[in-house]
């Protein structure tokens, strides 16, 4: 089973796809995407850590999400947070993303445990004033589009409530 969890800033996409993980029963993953280059991120991985409670194994995978992936499967349901960190990291790392995506998606559809991933949306407001907005807000949608077809299900969340789009 793979789900992509998708939303804006702040809609409660994390604590949902944390839901279905738990739902899900057995020893719950926690892969990592985020890195914490300042003050700032660190207290949000806290607080994202305190929100989660005990119970989850962790696994930092700022870019190699496909070997996370690999070495987690048949260990639990994981729950990967999030897609939109992973492609900024890549990009940062002026990483071929678009084969990444295409790696990922691949290695999805080849797991046996279950997968939950967690991804913003990032092309409903305003257009950005930078070629490098831009084009990290073109790659985030093409990125979303591919696991969401290689998901079995995908939710939009808006204010807290889930939205099944897929599946």
């Amino acid at each position: 089973m793979i789900l992509l969890v998708t939303g804006g800033a702040r809609s409660g996409k994390s604590r949902h796809a944390e839901g279905r993980v738990r739902a899900l029963g057995g020893q719950p993953v926690y892969i990592a995407t985020a890195t914490a280059g300042d003050e700032e991120m660190r207290a949000r991985i806290d607080a994202h850590r305190a929100q989660r409670g005990e119970g989850w194994h962790e696994v930092e995978a700022p870019t190699d999400l496909c070997g996370a992936l690999r070495a987690t499967d048949g260990s639990g349901p994981r729950l990967v947070d999030c897609l939109t960190l992973w492609l900024s990291n890549l990009m940062m790392e002026g990483r071929d993303w678009q084969a990444e995506a295409e790696a990922l998606s691949r290695m999805l559809t080849a797991q046996s445990s279950p997968v939950v991933l967690v991804s913003n949306e990032v092309g409903l407001g305003i257009v950005p004033d930078t070629a490098l907005g831009r084009a990290f807000r073109d790659a985030q949608g093409i990125l979303n589009q591919i696991v969401a077809a290689a998901a079995d299900e995908v939710e939009f969340t808006v204010a807290g409530l889930p939205l099944r789009v897929k599946g």
